[in-house]
């Protein structure tokens, strides 16, 4: 089968023409061809086809073999070019040839003609390769090239004597130094700024043993920024399957191992927090028993007794004691929540005559306000709470004197803010910030700030649980608190709360009446706890009411049962034997439809609370109480309709 052959003919005669294309006949080829005599005919031709090769005759009237080649140089084609003529001799064949024609053939020796055309094109097809590799490479190289300097990882190359041969953008700026700086220099000291190899040095390791090394360091730029950095080599071989060097990949994970460290802190926190809603819990039983008799007992000892002196003193010390439990139920995340629509800015305006007090004349307290702001739902007390505890740190750190701040904004916090704050999710938020002008503070202080019993302050000046409780609140409330400082350059502590999707009319509460209030209905208590249970009766009585008491369940739906009289209010803790309070009323209310409930605790894991916020209509009374507390409790729930 013949093999085809596209075959461009310069040549003025068609005779010659014609002789040409037989002699490629009987060589085997099924030549298509064009036969051209004119500068612009064999540009006109090579624009419009693709041809195999190329046969010229020298001299023609209006053109010539050179003519031909002065072409094909200017479209810059490699198409393999013949001359065949009768008349060329030896010094004009080697002109032509050094002007780029492949071969020459002389018109009565045409049977050359054939084996150079399969010559050529076989020499054709192997450039022609060659120029693919090449351009394959270079192109490989351009992505290579293209991805080493986009890419947001530093990348280098190195010899196996640590000189860098090659780096990329990101690893000139992971250590701020110029590509052209770089190259040339030992990677040690233009990385590490040491004479000698780093005692980690991963790209030692990789090319002692053959294989990758890793290692995370921590580098300290100026005083204060630390940057942690996984550094990966890579060996590299020659042919021989010798080490030749490596390559190293410098990645800034820093923002990786501030998650974790604050994943780490946050499960820390976590079970400091279980640890301390435990002690709470068995701690509020007692508190309660020392709290109650306490004030039983000045109800019932003389004006003039010298011993209420030391009674009040018992009284003050366990409400102290109480109000440490309560910081650690902050903290913990187990105190009770009294949610409700708030308006931040007037409650911090109205909070702000207390502060001027607290703060005392030698700090400037200011306001600034966004008259737009979002409402939150929060507890407005325990609001308070974290205003205090931020305003007194704040003076704490300015002994001097000084100007703290506070400050309401709406905020958007994004995806790129929250992937750094685990606990965050995308959204709108109401922020309140605490800024002080007092000494600050250093990194390792800020890292320890929210652990409970944490404290800077001299012994017996502090707790140590003011930020930690500050903590637990935001984080009851589904919020997010911030910190920046700097030593000599005061603090800002940030509070974000989620901003409610739609204003409502904000609610007032009016606190019930201090003073005692005596009845004379009767009150079913419920209490495992002996010491509580004879309290809450003990004081009860003492108020006029009747009263009913059982120390488990199944004792009290017992007593509901037998008592003939109407029994008015259910007194009960929540967290009880086998069955709890919640569920214990349930089963007396539906024998006793118009009994009333008061729930007591010192914990939140139960029935009557949704993730520590009461649920609308439960009325509950926190451990430890008072005689006071208790009787105004009590008198509200039963004078409600």
């Amino acid at each position: 089968m013949s093999e085809r052959l596209r075959v461009l003919i310069v040549e003025d005669s068609e005779d010659d023409c014609l002789l040409l294309v037989r002699h490629l006949r009987r060589g085997g080829y099924q030549p298509e061809f064009r036969r051209v005599e004119t500068n612009s005919a064999v540009r006109e031709a090579l624009v419009e086809h693709t041809w195999d090769v190329v046969i010229s005759d020298y001299a023609m009237p209006h053109f010539s073999a050179m003519g031909v080649l002065s072409v094909l140089r200017s479209m810059h084609l490699d198409i393999p070019c013949l001359i065949v003529s009768g008349t060329i001799g030896e010094e004009t064949a080697v002109t032509i040839m050094k002007a780029g024609a492949n071969d020459y053939i002389m018109k009565d020796n045409l049977q050359r003609l054939v084996p150079a055309i399969e010559r050529e094109i076989r020499e054709a097809e192997i450039r022609k390769e060659r120029r693919r590799t090449a351009e394959a490479l270079r192109e490989s190289e351009e992505r290579y090239r293209s991805l080493v300097d986009n890419i947001d990882i530093g990348v280098t190359l190195m010899d196996a004597d640590y000189n860098v041969v090659m780096t990329n953008p990101a690893q000139s700026r992971l250590f701020s130094k110029h590509v052209d700086e770089m190259v040339g220099t030992k990677c040690h000291e233009t990385f590490a700024e040491t004479a000698s190899i780093c005692p980690y040095c991963p790209a030692s390791r990789a090319m002692s043993t053959g294989r990758p090394a890793e290692v995370e360091v921590e580098r300290l730029i100026g005083d204060e920024k630390r940057t942690n950095l996984r550094i990966r080599a890579f060996p590299t071989l020659g042919r021989d399957g010798a080490i030749t060097g490596c390559i190293e990949v410098v990645e800034d994970i820093t923002q990786r191992a501030r998650m974790e460290e604050q994943l780490r802190q946050t499960a820390q926190l976590e079970a400091i927090g279980r640890l301390a809603g435990g002690v709470a819990h068995d701690f509020n039983n007692l508190l309660t028993a020392i709290l109650g008799y306490s004030s039983v007992l000045l109800q019932q000892m003389p004006k003039n007794s010298s011993e209420r002196e030391k009674v009040f003193q018992i009284g003050r010390a366990a409400e102290r004691a109480a109000e440490l439990t309560r910081q650690l139920l902050a903290f913990s995340r187990k105190q009770v929540l009294s949610v409700r629509a708030l308006d931040l800015n007037p409650l911090i305006a109205d909070f702000e005559k207390i502060l001027r007090r607290l703060l005392g004349v030698d700090i400037e307290l200011m306001t600034v306000f966004d008259p737009s702001l979002g409402q939150v739902m929060a507890d407005p007390n325990q609001i308070e709470q974290i205003l205090l505890n931020l305003a007194v740190n704040a003076r704490d750190a300015m002994p001097e004197g000084g100007k703290l701040t506070m400050e309401t904004a709406n905020v958007t916090l994004d995806e790129a803010y929250t992937r750094a704050h685990a606990d965050l999710n995308p959204g709108q938020y109401v922020m309140f910030s605490v800024a002080d002008t007092g000494v600050g503070m250093d990194a390792d202080t800020r890292s320890n700030i929210f652990d409970p019993f944490f404290t800077t302050k001299e012994k017996g000046k502090g707790t140590g649980l003011g930020l930690s409780t500050v903590y637990g609140i935001v984080k009851q409330h589904k919020g997010h608190v911030s910190v920046y400082s700097e030593p000599g350059r005061g603090s800002v502590f940030k509070i974000y709360l989620p901003c409610m999707e739609r204003r409502i009319a904000s609610t007032s509460e009016v606190a019930a009446a201090g003073d005692q209030r005596r009845g004379h209905e009767t009150v079913l208590v419920v209490e495992d706890e002996e010491v509580v249970r004879n309290l809450a009766c003990e004081l009860l009585e003492l108020l006029g009411y009747s009263v009913l008491h059982a120390a488990h369940p199944l004792e009290a739906i017992r007593l509901s049962q037998e008592y003939d009289g109407p029994i008015h209010l259910l007194l009960t803790d929540i967290v009880l034997p086998k069955m709890d309070g919640a569920r214990l009323y349930r089963t007396i209310s539906e024998s006793r439809p118009g009994i009333k409930v008061l729930y007591v605790s010192g914990y939140t894991q139960n029935a009557i609370i949704d993730h520590g916020v009461l649920k609308p209509g439960v009325h509950f009374l926190a451990k430890p109480f008072t005689l006071d507390s208790l009787a105004s409790k009590v008198r509200e729930i039963l004078d409600k309709d």
